[in-house]
């Protein structure tokens, strides 16, 4: 096998740079911020983007200049604006990267200045020409020649149903998330509707406003092209059902097929597609990379943990290896380019508190002493930097101790906050870097009897054997190709960070956290039956709508929710970090607040208006919130946070101020006010 790899490599090293026509159009529509830096402009922030064209239509002065109107009533009819600059399509290349930008909606938000320039522009061979290198260290621990009975120490029986029962959990929670979540985030009646962003995504493109064509399900890979746009909800719901089963068996086999992989991945991928900014983050590229290369993993039909006579494939072992070693040195560089806390060792003093969603520990390990945080901080460097260089590398043990590390730093992560299942979807990966031998002592005796009964059957070459072969390297020529843009951004002085450089997400670029806040800033969100025309707004009284799992009241302990992921309280943390105005469906939840609407409501723990009328006006206002320092009075009182108001978020509004919006977006206004 090891000659055939090396043959591969040979010919693939020969590839032309064609770096320059390499995904043109996919690194996405930018926009200038504020800071200078750039940023993608998603549909999710309720436009569509005509993709695969250097002048849109939607270019023009009038389209790129999009306004939203509405009014304060507290001070009469103030009118506030919300405007975006044109569009730009910036097209791929040697040097993929010329400005510092990120996907809207990511961790962090950079720009050139105070950027250490750390890395090294490489051309597009190069880059093929290091991925290549990690197949060719890969060969080095195969068996030599095909007829060569395998050992414990080099198969991955064991290692694949480990494997694939922690794929199928990651897959049964991001299922449940969409069947019991999307239908208030992006049903008809939601706060992004798909139903509208499919329409838009048509008009925006020039596409019929029916049927389906290999053009759209090329650039927006979704089956929900095929229903009625009546039927969306319906057909969003049953593949998020459908995929909780099957992946719930996979589960349990620890074993799966071709065509069960392949249906888990188109599934998630067409809800992915359409999930627009709830569905923006890093996890979800990763976790549709994860299952694409697991499609590759198991037989065509046979559903069995220990398929006869398919083993682990080869290319696939290297895959994970690969995917574990860009996920790990992506989030470390990131980290150094990045903020300057990460630096400086401090990172860890502020990290605990001003997490997304922090979990109870988390309190606890915020109070740790300040030597013990830079400590923490040097080891995450030293996990992220120079260690997943020992799974790339010829030598067994290496690879297990280094598998080993990633899978036990990841779950330090787990049980320090709740970031999704973003750290339990990357534990699976490093798992192909432990061999069956290190893995048995989790399996029976007749377990580990069976996997040498396998291994010890001497394959031979027949047409079946070689046509299977030939898919494995197919599949490795298409990995490294596309690695080369990947590899190019994890050694660009500006690297971005959670980026797919095509619309399938074969094959992406990872980081996280690389900017870390020093102050947690929340936005509370309340409602008053006052009238605010004839009242000061800071003497009525204001009740406040209670999240899931961001923190509101002061008294209630940080949750435990991993790896369950509440979307809206997310999304809730990154609005301080920009105007409310570039989060229209901020706009839309204070609208069904106003209406007491009973789809969105059920993504919140309280209402304070339930079971009677709607409030009459709905602000948002930023909180600052501290942790209780242990042996404080608050601590006395059972409280975890300490807050206070900063200032008023977004103006009180009644239902009214939102008609233009509403009209504007295409939302539905509430009936018994119909637009």
């Amino acid at each position: 096998m090891r000659p055939s790899i090396l043959l591969l490599c040979c010919w693939l090293g020969w590839l032309p740079d064609i770096g320059s026509s390499l995904y043109p159009a996919q690194h996405g529509w930018l926009r200038r911020g504020k800071s200078g830096g750039c940023g993608f402009i998603d549909v999710g922030g309720g436009f569509a983007r005509k993709r695969g064209s250097s002048s849109p239509e939607h270019d023009s002065e009038e389209a790129a200049r999009k306004r939203m109107k509405f009014a304060s009533s507290r001070r009469g009819r103030q009118e506030v604006t919300m405007s975006w600059n044109p569009l730009k399509l910036l097209r791929g290349g040697g040097r993929i990267f010329s400005s510092v930008f990120t996907k809207e909606g990511n961790e962090a938000k950079y720009s050139r200045r105070g950027r250490p320039q750390i890395g090294v522009d490489v051309d597009f061979n190069t880059a093929v020409l290091i991925a290549l290198l990690s197949v060719v260290l890969f060969s080095f621990s195969l068996p030599l020649l095909w007829g060569q009975a395998a050992t414990l120490s080099q198969s991955f029986w064991l290692s694949r149903i480990v494997f694939f029962r922690m794929l199928g959990l990651v897959y049964l929670v991001a299922f449940a998330v969409a069947l019991f979540q999307n239908s208030g985030l992006l049903g008809s009646n939601g706060l992004l509707p798909v139903d509208l962003y499919l329409k838009r995504v048509r008009r925006m493109n020039d596409w019929p406003e029916q049927g389906c064509t290999w053009n759209m399900l090329n650039e927006y890979p979704t089956l929900l092209w095929l229903a009625k746009p009546d039927q969306v909800d319906r057909w969003m719901s049953g593949m998020a059902a459908t995929g909780m089963c099957l992946s719930l068996a996979v589960m349990v086999v620890g074993g799966s097929n071709v065509l069960v992989q392949l249906l888990l991945w188109t599934m998630y991928h067409s809800i992915n597609t359409v999930g627009q900014r709830w569905y923006s983050f890093g996890w979800e590229s990763q976790l549709l990379e994860t299952g694409f290369i697991s499609i590759f993993m198991s037989p065509l039909l046979c559903w069995s943990a220990l398929p006869p006579g398919c083993p682990t494939p080869w290319v696939c072992v290297w895959a994970m290896r690969w995917l574990t070693w860009r996920i790990m040195l992506g989030a470390g560089m990131i980290k150094i380019r990045g903020d300057s806390c990460w630096r400086d060792l401090t990172a860890m003093c502020y990290h605990y508190e001003t997490q997304p969603v922090p979990n109870p520990f988390s309190y606890f390990l915020h109070f740790s002493p300040v030597w013990w945080h830079k400590f923490e901080t040097m080891m995450n460097h030293i996990v992220e930097l120079p260690l997943p260089f020992l799974i790339l590398l010829p030598v067994t043990a290496l690879v297990v101790f280094g598998g080993m590390v990633q899978i036990l730093f990841q779950i330090t992560l787990i049980l320090s906050g709740n970031l999704s299942f973003l750290n339990w979807l990357t534990l699976i990966p490093p798992i192909l870097c432990l061999n069956d031998n290190f893995l048995s002592f989790l399996f029976s005796a007749e377990t580990i009897s069976q996997v040498q009964m396998l291994n010890s059957q001497v394959v031979s070459w027949s047409p079946f054997t070689i046509a299977r072969e030939g898919i494995y390297f197919a599949l490795c020529a298409l990995l490294v190709y596309l690695s080369a843009p990947v590899v190019q951004n994890i050694l660009s002085k500006n690297q971005v960070m959670n980026t797919s450089f095509g619309s399938w997400k074969l094959l992406n670029t990872y980081g996280a956290f690389g900017s870390i806040t020093r102050e947690r800033e929340e936005v509370v969100i309340e409602g008053t039956y006052a009238d605010l025309d004839e009242e000061d707004e800071e003497k009525v009284e204001w009740k406040e709508y209670l999240f899931k799992v961001k923190p509101s009241e002061t008294s209630r302990r940080p949750p435990w929710i991993s790896p369950y992921h509440y979307r809206l309280d997310w999304l809730m943390w990154f609005l301080p970090f920009s105007d409310p105005r570039r989060n229209p469906w901020l706009y839309h939840l204070i609208g069904k607040f106003l209406d007491n609407d009973k789809n969105v409501l059920p993504l919140i723990r309280h209402n304070p208006f339930q079971d009677a009328n709607p409030p009459k006006f709905v602000r948002a206002s930023l909180y600052l919130y501290e942790y209780a320092p242990p042996g404080s009075d608050a601590a006395a009182r059972g409280e975890w946070w300490i807050r206070k108001r900063i200032r008023t978020f977004v103006e009180p509004l009644c239902l009214e101020d939102l008609r233009p919006i509403y009209r504007q977006f295409g939302w539905k206004f509430p009936q018994s006010t119909s637009v």
